[in-house]
């Protein structure tokens, strides 16, 4: 047949017998490697022998097949390749004959059927069986044993070619790595390869070897991505290590996880950060930090007023931080101020009331000339989120000589350039959202005249999130009435995009809330001495009251999240990015 070449016949016949059953490294290496092409042949050879009329036929035109396939079949590498095997499957059963007409079809069809005892049943009574009996194990057992041998030599050979000779770099054979990676292409997703896979990316982690194939890394992340492939942690890590593009995606699907489902919102975005393995990865490697903060960069500069995107940003600084090390906050924020680097290097990452109280001019504190480029300010206070969350609670009780100095870092926050609204304009109208939140949360029934003017304000393209920012801290932080809550939210917030929008500051004060309580509890047990000077019946009220308190915070902050999801489409990742309207005004962010 002119599909299957003579040439072509000859040379696969020369790799089966010189494969044999792969037993050694190099045999399962060079199989690897050509198992791609093989699969294409026997395609070919299906195709062909599909255009047979019998099995007598078929053995004529191609005499080889029989000792071919049988010897492909016996090769655990061949065999643990899914795709590989149904094309095994499907030559055999070209060969079967339903009714032999010669005694050439029924040894063929006697052979045929231990072959595939041998390749997908534990029966007893076939040739494949009887071979393998005396080890004690069935066929599947014997593949799976002889490929799990051969992997586990081949590991090995990865670590001492890293760790056999004192000095590392002539211990270490990147071209026998680049080899092995090349090999593993085809059988990422075949469970007995996981380990040789994790070896040999954790080996160019360690040896700082750029020697991995490229096409491997792309095969190994696409099937962990797909879930056909599971690795532990740290070989996931040293796969972004290796391979900025896979880093890239991982970021790309955390932030799509994020801005298209604003279910995230309501549920524990910590967990959902963390389980991304981004914050971990990045408090380990320093370059992997600096990708992220990156790519978070070009998309905060494209939708500066996404609130889910802010509050993702934040949670993942967070999150990296707890994760941190002991990196030198200088090289994880290298446009840092010094007075900034004193504060990251506290692991929680922490900033206190009084700190915020005591500066008449938090603007010169927090942002101080020193700065080259306003957008680096900016982007530092949207990563540190909890510091503008903290004042925006403290705005909530605070004296009337104390708002300023807040209200100027909680405009900064949501308007960090004069585009369109000038920075003093907007100090006025978080003021003036101050002055009728604190009146209409603590009174009862809600003025309708307040309602009126949040509602106005709240209608505002330019002031919408700096408002909506109060509002929720009001209703989480006030102590006014919980009954409140919901009757003023019902007439405040009726748009479906305001209300998403709330859900994503709802969500920002849920995690700052739940890691100070966390905090608290890591410093009250790591400092048990600091109570022997306090009674236990202080101590009891001074946690009763902290507990009622945290407590009523937790019913106010559900009661408005309840409010905003009732009516809420299941469906509405658009509503989660910011007014064209007002981007097709102003244009771009310009800093």
């Amino acid at each position: 047949m002119a599909m299957v070449s003579q040439t072509d016949v000859q040379f696969w016949m020369e790799k089966a017998v010189s494969w044999g059953e792969a037993t050694s490294p190099s045999a399962l290496l060079d199989t690897s490697k050509h198992l791609g092409s093989l699969r294409k042949f026997l395609q070919q050879l299906l195709e062909a022998l599909q255009q047979m009329s019998s099995t007598s036929e078929a053995m004529k035109t191609f005499p080889f097949v029989g000792q071919f396939l049988g010897r492909l079949c016996w090769n655990p590498c061949v065999t643990a390749d899914e795709r590989s095997q149904s094309l095994l499957l499907r030559c055999l059963s070209c060969l079967n004959s339903a009714e032999p007409q010669n005694a050439v079809e029924r040894k063929a069809n006697t052979w045929i059927k231990n072959i595939l005892c041998h390749l997908i049943s534990e029966e007893e009574g076939g040739v494949a069986h009887a071979t393998v009996k005396h080890a004690g194990s069935t066929p599947k057992q014997y593949h799976t044993e002889a490929l799990q041998k051969v992997v586990s030599l081949m590991t090995e050979e990865v670590f001492k070619s890293c760790h056999g000779s004192p000095n590392t770099s002539s211990g270490c054979s990147n071209l026998n790595i680049e080899t092995m990676s090349t090999a593993c292409i085809a059988l990422v997703t075949c469970p007995q390869m996981t380990p040789l896979i994790a070896a040999l990316l954790k080996h160019s982690v360690s040896c700082g070897c750029s020697s991995l194939n490229q096409e491997f890394l792309k095969e190994v992340h696409e099937a962990f991505i797909c879930k056909r492939l599971f690795l532990e942690d740290e070989v996931v890590v040293a796969l972004w290590c290796q391979s900025p593009s896979c880093l890239e995606e991982a970021v790309v699907r955390l932030l799509d996880s994020v801005l298209s489902d604003h279910q995230t919102a309501r549920q524990n975005l910590d967990k959902h950060v963390s389980d991304s393995l981004l914050p971990q990865a990045s408090a380990r490697h320093c370059h992997i930090f600096l990708a992220v903060s990156e790519i978070y960069r070009n998309v905060l500069v494209e939708i500066e007023e996404n609130l889910a995107l802010r509050t993702l940003i934040q949670v993942f600084t967070a999150c990296f931080l707890q994760s941190r090390t002991r990196q030198r906050a200088q090289s994880l924020f290298p446009q840092c101020h010094n007075e900034f680097n004193l504060s990251l290097a506290d692991r929680t990452f922490r900033i206190t009331k009084e700190s915020l109280a005591g500066s008449s001019k938090l603007d010169h504190k927090f942002f101080p000339e020193a700065y080259q480029s306003v957008f680096e300010a900016w982007m530092l206070l949207v990563q540190c989120g909890f510091w503008v969350d903290t004042a925006a609670e403290m705005l909530v009780l605070a004296a009337p000589q104390k708002l300023e100095p807040l209200l100027w870092l909680l405009v900064f926050f949501h308007h960090p350039t004069n585009r369109g609204h000038q920075n003093s304009q907007q100090v006025a109208v978080a003021r003036e959202a101050c002055t009728h939140l604190r009146t209409l949360f603590l009174t009862q029934p809600p003025p309708p005249r307040l309602l009126h003017a949040i509602k106005e304000l709240l209608s505002s393209t330019l002031s919408s999130n700096l408002v909506l920012h109060l509002f929720a801290n009001f209703a989480v932080f006030s102590h006014g009435p919980v009954g409140s809550i919901t009757a003023i939210s019902d007439v405040v917030l009726p748009e479906p995009l305001l209300k998403c929008s709330a859900l994503w500051v709802l969500a920002s004060i849920r995690c700052r809330l739940n890691r100070a309580s966390s905090q608290d509890v890591e410093d009250s047990s790591g400092h048990p001495s600091s109570y022997l000077i306090i009674s236990n019946t202080k101590r009891y009220a001074i946690y009763y009251n902290k507990k009622s308190l945290e407590n009523l915070r937790e019913r106010r902050r559900q009661a408005l999240q309840l409010s905003c999801l009732r009516g809420l489409p299941k469906n509405v990742p658009q509503l989660l990015i910011p007014s064209t309207a007002a981007r097709s005004v102003h244009g771009p962010p310009k800093f």
